[in-house]
């Protein structure tokens, strides 16, 4: 439990150990950190204006007391916090996380129990029930993305063990020290704004936006034994968005967000670093620098300069603060003539098609141009517009773009990419028809999450494949067909008598790489997969998922011509999938639409009514 509640516990924003308050530092800071001290006059007004009032988790009545609160909550809603802590034994951490899993899960009408989605709040009161299993609950609190407050200024999660902090020992229920719950309080109401994951651009599209989109991780959610979220439903639907807790990151790292974010971070430092030929003396625009890892990574290489461009004006408090305090900041020159050491990175807060307002460059001046700028299933949320108007503008001609290629590849995925195999035995009872009824639901949303490898029933194939370097603004649109066809080597479909053997395709998985090609980086190339055969990173994959499953099969002797192509009595030999991706009119929102065609061994074909998604 020491070594949990030690992970768990904010830490600063700075790589080395310095014990030096923030308050110290601000002392040290020039007057390039004048939104630094904004920002923090800004949450201390807040805290001091904020409501004592606590809000039902389910509906919208409001208590003076967490004793009131939580009496309501077993009375009108059949949820009983204070039992369900002491039966899960959980500790101050995880009971803080169970209030936003809960809260989470109310903002969808989705039970928090058993997962089953309402078309109302109403329908949800009224479905209510006791937990069938708390073992069920217990593993989706050890998610550090429901450390991160689902409701701004949430005064429950401050208050709900006030009665308990002098507990017993011999008490079940096990809680935190007072001292470290106090620092958790304060980090949290400190910094719960700020984005300062050290790969992520986030910030530079939403341009300072500062709500924090909720996300659902959960096996009992659509379609889904992994934890799929949605991006976005249908309009009767809150928006879902499966966010990378960005804040949460900074402060309660674990080990498997450090792996997540070393898969891509090892690909752009390979790329920057191990390509000194590249990097050395050159001018470098890092487009979305977010923190500032890749300008680093830059001056690394021995760049003679780096325009680090960021658009929200936190990010680039932090990302100035990181650079100064690692000697990387590019000073400007005193007026009164004396010398002073400087770096050779300029952080500049703007957009990049603002850049020539806000500093001193010149059209086509920069070398290398760099950019992590991709979202989900590549283009949701990307920044490929900016970097491209980037190249466009400031880039020389022949200079580098990194990475130079961007490619979509779609794959076929089983059952075990769905939520079925969980429901078809709960405790040795079959519940099957609530994974069909998910998975049917899973159809009307696009949902973003990890498939293993093991479940994908189809070769994959390139949707489409995009070259920064030569490719066009508009191209960003676009429609593709492909053809899957049944994998050999699939563990569903793993038979030695494969030719007559059936496997049901339940949807298409989408994923992306970028590279960096040996047209630029010469002595190391590198490439970044969202592979489901690669080591995960926090793009996860986007799962679209077909209305009935399709029956699959290379080839079948004892074929019912009669049957529907993609049924069990006439399996398709192949999938022919026509998928469009445009630029929705929600900024930075992408269209999916997929026509879906099955082949059958005899030539047969049976087409199915298009899907459209929306992720936004």
């Amino acid at each position: 439990m020491a070594n949990d509640e030690e992970t768990l516990r904010p830490k600063r924003i700075e790589e080395d150990d310095h014990d030096d308050e923030y308050e110290d530092q601000e002392e040290e800071e020039d007057d390039d950190l004048h939104g630094w001290d904004d920002w923090r006059e800004d949450d201390q007004d807040q805290d001091e204006t904020e409501d004592s009032a606590f809000l039902c988790l389910f509906c919208d009545s409001t208590y003076t007391d967490t004793q009131a609160l939580f009496h309501h909550c077993i009375s009108t809603h059949h949820f009983d916090f204070q039992s369900i802590r002491k039966t899960l034994t959980l500790d101050f951490y995880a009971s803080f996380k169970l209030i936003n899993y809960v809260r989470s899960q109310v903002s969808q009408k989705r039970c928090w129990s058993c997962g089953l989605n309402f078309q109302s709040k109403e329908d949800l009161w009224n479905h209510l029930h006791e937990a069938v299993s708390l073992d069920d609950i217990k593993p989706l609190l050890e998610n550090d993305q429901y450390l991160k407050p689902f409701l701004q200024d949430d005064s429950l999660l401050y208050s709900f063990n006030e009665d308990e902090e002098a507990v017993d020992d011999g008490d079940d229920v096990v809680v935190v020290d007072i001292a470290e719950k106090e620092e958790l309080m304060t980090n949290l109401r400190k910094f719960k704004d700020i984005c300062i994951d050290s790969e992520i651009q986030d910030t530079y599209h939403q341009c300072g936006k500062e709500d924090v989109d909720s996300i659902s991780g959960s096996h009992l959610n659509v379609g889904s034994s992994s934890g799929k979220s949605a991006v976005n439903g249908s309009t009767s639907r809150e928006p879902e968005r499966h966010t990378n807790d960005k804040a949460l990151r900074a402060y309660f790292p674990n080990r498997d967000l450090k792996d997540v974010k070393i898969v891509r971070t090892d690909a752009y430092r390979k790329a920057i670093v191990d390509n000194s030929s590249l990097l050395n003396g050159a001018v470098v625009m890092d487009v979305g620098c977010g923190t500032g890892i890749l300008s680093l990574f830059s001056a690394q290489a021995k760049a003679s300069r780096v325009i680090a461009v960021e658009a929200s004006e936190k990010m680039a408090a932090v990302a100035t603060q990181i650079a100064k305090e690692n000697g990387h900041l590019r000073i400007k020159k005193p007026t009164d003539g004396t010398s002073q050491s400087t770096g050779v990175v300029e952080i500049v807060q703007c957009m990049v098609e603002e850049l020539d307002k806000k500093t001193s460059i010149e059209p086509h001046s920069v070398d290398v141009l760099l950019s992590e700028w991709m979202g989900y299933c590549l283009l949701y949320e990307s920044m490929l517009s900016s970097v491209l108007y980037a190249r466009d503008k400031w880039l020389k001609p022949g200079g580098a773009i990194l990475p130079d290629t961007a490619t979509i590849i779609v794959a076929g995925f089983g059952k075990g990419g769905t939520s079925i195999p969980f429901w078809e035995n709960v405790y040795g009872f079959n519940m099957s028809c609530v994974g069909k009824e998910l998975v049917e639901g899973a159809a009307q949303m696009p949902i973003v999450d990890v498939i293993e490898g093991d479940d994908l029933v189809t070769n994959a194939a390139v949707l489409k494949t995009f070259d920064l370097v030569t490719m066009k603004p508009d191209e960003v649109d676009f429609t593709a067909s492909v053809e899957l066809e049944p994998n050999l080597c699939s563990t569903e479909t793993n038979s030695l008598d494969f030719a007559s053997k059936t496997t049901w395709c339940y949807g298409a998985l989408l994923w992306f790489e970028t590279g960096f090609t040996s047209r630029f980086c010469k002595e190391m190339p590198a490439n970044l997969s969202t592979s489901p055969y690669t080591p995960k990173t926090h793009w996860s994959q986007t799962i679209l998922t077909f209305r009935e499953p399709i029956a699959i099969s290379s080839g079948k002797s004892n074929l019912d011509k009669s049957a529907e192509i993609g049924s069990d009595g006439c399996p398709a030999v192949k999938i022919s999938l026509r998928i469009s991706i445009a630029r929705a009119s929600q900024h930075r929102s992408i269209d999916i639409s997929m026509e879906t065609v099955g082949v059958g061994p005899d030539g047969r074909k049976r087409s199915w009514p298009v899907q459209l998604f929306n992720m936004s």
